[in-house]
């Protein structure tokens, strides 16, 4: 029986941008199987590859340097930010110390980057990232720390900004971008699987940046957020040069965030 390769994104419009015209056969098949696609949060993503339960996978770049023993960081289909990233935000009224956090999960990138910069220390309350925005207006906790879409538009939402994670990522002196998201794979995935996914995956971006009307009713079906203007701005922030192939700067801006998540400092 020939199984069919599990391939787990989230539908972030990201995600769905670089995958959309694999997901939907507009791309030359590379592999000698069938491909399954799921869709999952984040967080829930960062769970599953721990739980070895998909072949291929989007996970918090923090996550997939957690869990390199199992899981190789594939070369294309990753979000770095040039200075964009998770933000911090609060109601207006919001205390000056910030003692409960709602988080995107406690594996994930946002968070390991929000722990060095508010070195004060907090409380996490991780929660769904579509949860968050309602959780810091109805008072549950002092603040958010929102990632995806909902970053560009929280103050549609009657919140202010404490501190940008981008922003704080390039105050530290460093040149390399913020990573936030990346591909994975299984180790024990066979070479030529491995070298058809990383086709796939360019392919299948270089797709919709050439025609970009095949694919963007599936970005608009999965996003949280549904206005053009802001899938758009989205996109732009973290699907870029380093989506194709991460290269040199890729590989240092994960060093640096290893670094991070090992308690170092990063400038």
């Amino acid at each position: 029986m020939n199984t069919p390769l599990s391939v787990a994104i989230s539908p972030c419009p990201n995600d769905t941008f670089i995958f959309a015209a694999w997901i939907l056969g507009l791309v030359p098949e590379r592999l000698s199987r069938p491909v399954r696609f799921f869709w999952a949060d984040v967080e829930e993503l960062n769970q599953s590859a721990a739980a070895g339960r998909h072949d291929v996978i989007k996970l918090s770049a923090a996550a997939a340097l957690a869990l390199s023993d199992d899981y190789e960081i594939l070369p294309s289909g990753a979000a770095f930010g040039h200075g964009a990233g998770p933000k911090l935000v609060t109601r207006p009224d919001a205390p000056a110390t910030l003692r409960t956090i709602a988080v995107p999960g406690l594996h994930t990138t946002a968070y390991t980057v929000l722990r060095a910069a508010l070195p004060q220390g907090f409380t996490p309350v991780p929660m769904l990232f579509s949860d968050i925005v309602d959780a810091v207006r109805e008072g549950r906790v002092d603040a958010g720390l929102v990632i995806h879409e909902t970053a560009l538009v929280y103050a549609r939402h009657g919140l202010e900004l404490r501190m940008d994670l981008g922003a704080w990522w390039n105050a530290q002196g460093v040149s390399a971008p913020i990573p936030l998201g990346v591909i994975a794979a299984r180790r024990d995935l066979p070479p030529e699987d491995r070298d058809a996914v990383v086709a796939t995956i360019r392919a299948s971006l270089a797709h919709a940046r050439a025609a970009r009307a095949d694919i963007w009713p599936l970005v608009r079906t999965l996003a949280q957020e549904l206005d053009d203007e802001t899938l758009e701005r989205h996109i732009a922030a973290y699907v870029n040069d380093l989506s194709d192939d991460m290269g040199e700067a890729g590989r240092a801006a994960l060093d640096l965030l290893s670094r991070l998540a090992s308690g170092a400092s990063i400038g």
